[in-house]
Parts: structure tokens; C-alpha cells; sequence
């Protein structure tokens, strides 16, 4: 069973009009679970749905400007995502986001290996069940 009860509602299913009571945000890591890697100054963030059936609404929310957006304050400058469908996956590889990397940053996690962390408190909205 999914940690998530409620079902994923993908923005394209509400009709125009529609309330938007029916749906909650949950963080990412209801759905979802993440590795980190690092090289140099790159951070590689592998994303993958607990439930196959949520990879779809994980591939429209988590995108490429959202991901930019969550790292913007520790400087990353681009994203690119690549999708798994595979695995029900992605891998995220995110620029100049780890201050110069293991032998150049003065922050405490130059690996970055907890910056999943930060990935998995993204919000994202499920339809109530």
C-alpha cells in the first residue's frame, strides 16, 4: 500500500469553475522517496514513486522550474530532469548548487547528500479520497 491515501488529481482534471476544496497539498515524501550524488559543484537527485500509479503526477508537478525554484537560494542555476519511466522515476541534476562542492564549500553538507531532503518537502496537491 501507498504511504499516500488520498488519490492524485493532476491540475488538467479540474474543470473550469471546479473548487479547489477537493484536493490537499501533501510534501513530496508521501508519495515519493530520493537519493543524492554529487559532482563538484552538480548535484544529482534521483526521485521515485512509492506507487507506480503516482509517477504521472510526480512528472507534471516536479518540474524543471519548480526544482530551480526550491534551490534558487542556495544558488543553483539550471535543472534538467530525466525522466525513468522505467523505474517510475527521475533523475534531477541540478547546477551550481552545492557552493563549490565538497572541497570548496565552507557549508556543513557539501555532498549534498541532504538536499534530498529539501526535494521531498515539496508540495504537492492530491485529490481527496
Amino acid at each position: 500500500m501507498s504511504p499516500v491515501e488520498p488519490t492524485l488529481v493532476s491540475p488538467s482534471e479540474r474543470s473550469p469553475g471546479q473548487p479547489l476544496d477537493d484536493s490537499v497539498t501533501v510534501p513530496l515524501h508521501r508519495l515519493a522517496h530520493a537519493r543524492a550524488g554529487d559532482k563538484g559543484d552538480r548535484l544529482n537527485l534521483a526521485l521515485f514513486a512509492y506507487d507506480p500509479d503516482h509517477y504521472a503526477l510526480l512528472l507534471e508537478q516536479v518540474t524543471e522550474e519548480r526544482v530551480l525554484a526550491l534551490f534558487a537560494h542556495r544558488g543553483a542555476s539550471r535543472v534538467r530532469r530525466y525522466p525513468m519511466p522505467g523505474l517510475a522515476g527521475m533523475n534531477l541534476v541540478i547546477d551550481d548548487v552545492l557552493q563549490g562542492g565538497v572541497n570548496g564549500a565552507l557549508n556543513l553538507d557539501g555532498h549534498g547528500k541532504t538536499l534530498s531532503f529539501l526535494l521531498l518537502s515539496m508540495a504537492v496537491a492530491v485529490k481527496r479520497a
